[in-house]
């Protein structure tokens, strides 16, 4: 039985719908929003015919890139909430969140400084990443994790202000290390008192163990306890800051 052409010029207008979004995403984020539509469509293996088709001008489909960047971190703070613990997927999604807004900026400063914004489709998708994130952060905070006198506009706050450190710092590692910084300011007061270390997830900021002093890579450990430093050298300047140089022998 063979498929209704109308059914395979739906599916080939859904595919080329797909590469012009990737291929948008991927333009502005490296060249800015002066991009043309036309090396857009170049870069997605389209006609000019069809992006302009599906998206009639930039703005729409400058929209079009942030509701789906939006609604995939809806997604993913789902399944964050679905696999773990309440206070694990709130930090959890949240660095992963600062680490998939890398090289983002410029469709963000078009949300900053364009005044039409935001359109009715992407405020749908600002309410829904809104109320996902409250859900997330209420989940912490009654299971004690999270202080109580902070509010999801806080937290989203906090993590654009992580965003723009992770993007300054010259030194990736000392980046990750601020942004963890950061977010640790979030933890309850009786909470902070336990070791607690942020989960790792495969592509975000902590695919694997890190130096608690310099950020460093750790090589994972078969048996015993997890290592926190890289080496003698970090292990001595923690313990100096922890009881103070004049203690130290």
């Amino acid at each position: 039985m063979t498929s209704a052409p109308q059914d395979v010029g739906r599916a080939d207008a859904r595919r080329n719908r797909t590469k012009v979004l990737a291929a948008a995403s991927r333009a502005f984020d490296e060249h800015g929003l002066d991009v043309s539509l036309g090396a857009i469509a170049r870069q997605a293996g389209v006609g000019a015919g069809t992006v302009y088709r599906h998206f009639p001008s930039k703005e729409i489909l400058l929209e079009a890139v942030l509701v789906q960047q939006i609604d995939n971190r809806v997604d993913a703070a789902r399944r964050w909430a679905a696999r773990t613990d309440p206070v694990t997927a709130l930090f959890g999604f949240l660095l992963e969140v600062v680490d998939r807004s890398h090289g983002s900026k410029h469709a963000c400063d078009a949300l900053a400084t364009e005044t039409s914004w935001p359109r009715p489709g992407l405020a749908a998708s600002a309410r829904r990443f809104r109320q996902t994130l409250d859900e997330l952060l209420r989940a912490a905070q009654q299971a004690g994790g999270v202080r109580t006198d902070v509010s999801a506009d806080d937290v989203a706050a906090l993590t654009v202000g992580c965003t723009t450190i992770r993007a300054a710092h010259r030194d990736r590692n000392g980046g990750t290390r601020m942004v963890r910084l950061a977010l640790e300011s979030l933890r309850s007061p009786a909470s902070v008192t336990e070791e607690r270390v942020f989960r790792d997830v495969p592509g975000t900021l902590h695919a694997a163990p890190r130096c608690e002093e310099c950020g460093a890579r750790l090589q994972a450990r078969s048996t015993g306890r997890p290592a926190r430093y890289c080496g003698a050298t970090c292990r001595q300047r923690a313990r100096r800051r922890r009881v103070g140089p004049a203690t130290v022998s």
